[in-house]
């Protein structure tokens, strides 16, 4: 491996000043919106994206791939007396040989796809839904379907928030398309396969674990969505069979509507959210003062209108993009996004270049999820925000049906988005607008608007920015679980009931130890079954939110 020590040496050096400076690039382009910046961030990407298309360091990065594989098959069953460099070396070897495989294909290809996947994801970040000549951002078109009585306003919102899907839905299918020409040159079946693979995923696994979900969440949900719909039908003066997409308060039926006496955004109306998160991190020892500080966290012209964090360098540069508003589905979200913060933020320094990331994108989705939950959590409200033991009590019950039905809402919809990513990339070419339709209504149990066939699918911006990550978001919510079971009864030692979290400092310590500092150093598997326990499985969630 000495060989492989000094091209992995070259490599980094290569590479991390070109990552650190497409990273910037595109939290520039997504704060601006300007084409010319997201053609500057296009343009990097393309480069960075090129050293992993030599065909001659593919080539040696095989062959030393081949020669550990052997010298592995020779050892004796139950012994390994390789050292942890070696071990390090390898996982690294791992890593950089799957990264250089994705990109074994013609150049010019990975730069069209590049560009108009930069493309695309400006027109989202720049699209404004227009209804009686009023532009409405994406926060004012969650305030319309949070507040609005009105179903016929309702439904031009939604429908206008919806239509950027027929803007992009071309360029989209011609992303798929390259997407998949791209897999093809590189022996698998599609795109969609191609990325599991590299991602250290199987298929097969990933089917069996979602079609086991879906048995054990169909009638839970069932019973939910009566529950919300009969709700909902009472506020907007309508039978409860009449309920459509539009009545839901998310454009996609991907949260909690509330159907509850309690308005969790009254809790936080006259909170500075940002404050807020920032003490709570500080107070399990996770501190966040720096991070803030970077990041880009409050609603301008042309800005991106979501919300992600972003480790700019591998090296502390931690930052996270939001637009804040004072209420609890963004409290929510800065717990989020500073979950996946602190997680880059605690990675071991001394680990070298290539392992200083997250061990998987749901390892950090799962940490994002544990402190996203809280914002909705009665214990944690009560001390956060200061509300007496009788508010809490008062809270408790709605609180705790709230988040079940988040959950069991999310589970659902999860099920939609993994089975129509799978669908899509096995052919491109089918009834989509009507793929999608089918999807949400065995799964989310929402039936398609009479006539309606419209791109609706293509108005997902996740499909375009982060394709066949979708499903990661749903192996999150079990890793958290799992996670949240661990420090339940390993650090709080909660024996009936649970413990809050809040200066807990033994929380965050957990986390760094068990967690975040080892970075990618471990496959996914091995982290998850390390850290709490337990194989990733379903039974954690189902019993915190199903049962």
């Amino acid at each position: 491996m000495n060989d492989f020590r000094t091209f992995a040496a070259e490599h980094i050096a290569r590479v991390e000043p070109m990552s650190r400076e497409v990273n910037l690039a595109y939290w520039t382009a997504t704060i601006s919106g300007l084409p010319a910046d997201f053609d500057r961030y296009a343009s990097l990407e393309v480069e960075l994206q090129k050293v992993y298309a030599d065909r001659s360091d593919f080539a040696r990065l095989s062959a030393w791939r081949d020669a550990r594989t052997l010298v592995g098959s020779d050892r004796r069953v139950g012994r390994d007396d390789r050292k942890t460099g070696d071990l390090v070396e390898e996982r690294e070897l791992d890593l950089l040989y799957r990264a250089y495989l994705r990109n074994q294909v013609d150049p010019a290809l990975i730069e069209q796809t590049t560009h108009l996947s930069s493309r695309i994801v400006r027109a989202f970040g720049t699209y404004r839904a227009r209804v009686d000549g009023r532009e409405l951002t994406g926060n004012d078109v969650r305030t319309v379907l949070k507040t609005s009585t009105d179903s016929s306003y309702r439904r031009a919102v939604w429908e206008a928030d919806k239509a950027v899907g027929r803007e992009v839905r071309s360029d989209l299918l011609d992303l798929v398309r390259l997407r998949n020409r791209i897999a093809a040159e590189l022996g698998f079946a599609n795109y969609y396969l191609m990325s599991l693979e590299l991602a250290e995923q199987s298929a097969q696994e990933l089917g069996a674990l979602f079609d086991r979900l879906d048995a054990l969440t169909m009638e839970p949900y069932r019973a939910a969505k009566h529950e919300i719909d009969t709700a909902l039908a009472a506020r907007y003066g309508v039978d409860h069979r009449e309920i459509h997409p539009w009545h839901y308060e998310d454009p996609f039926f991907q949260e909690v509507p509330r159907v509850f006496a309690v308005d969790f955004d009254g809790y936080y109306r006259n909170r500075d959210v940002v404050e807020l998160s920032r003490s709570f991190f500080d107070g399990i020892g996770l501190e966040v003062r720096d991070i803030i500080a970077r990041s880009d966290l409050f609603e301008k012209p042309g800005k991106e209108q979501h919300a992600y964090c972003l480790d700019i360098d591998r090296r502390g540069d931690v930052r996270v993009l939001a637009n804040v508003k004072n209420d609890e589905s963004w409290t929510g979200t800065m717990l989020h996004e500073l979950g996946h913060a602190v997680y880059d933020s605690h990675i071991d320094p001394s680990l070298p270049f290539l392992l200083r990331e997250h061990a998987h994108v749901f390892a950090t989705e799962a940490i994002a999820m544990l402190f996203g939950r809280l914002s909705k959590d009665a214990q944690w409200m009560e001390q956060m925000l200061g509300l007496s033991s009788d508010e809490r009590e008062s809270l408790e019950p709605s609180s705790q049906r709230s988040s079940r039905l988040a959950q069991v809402i999310f589970a659902r919809w999860c099920q939609v988005m993994m089975r129509f990513e799978r669908d899509l990339y096995a052919d491109p070419e089918r009834d989509l607008n009507s793929l999608w339709w089918d999807l949400v209504e065995r799964y989310q149990m929402v039936p398609r608007p009479h006539g309606r066939d419209e791109p609706d699918w293509a108005a997902k911006i996740h499909i375009v920015s982060a394709p066949v990550y979708y499903h990661n978001y749903m192996l999150g919510e079990l890793f958290a679980s799992q996670l949240d079971h661990a420090i339940q009864h390993q650090v709080l030692g909660a024996r009936n009931g649970r413990r809050s979290m809040v200066n807990e400092p033994a929380v965050g310590e957990f986390l760094r130890e068990s967690v975040f500092r080892y970075g990618k150093r471990y496959r996914w598997d091995e982290l998850v079954r390390r850290s709490s326990g337990h194989p990733l499985a379903p039974d954690h969630f189902v019993a915190q939110f199903v049962r």
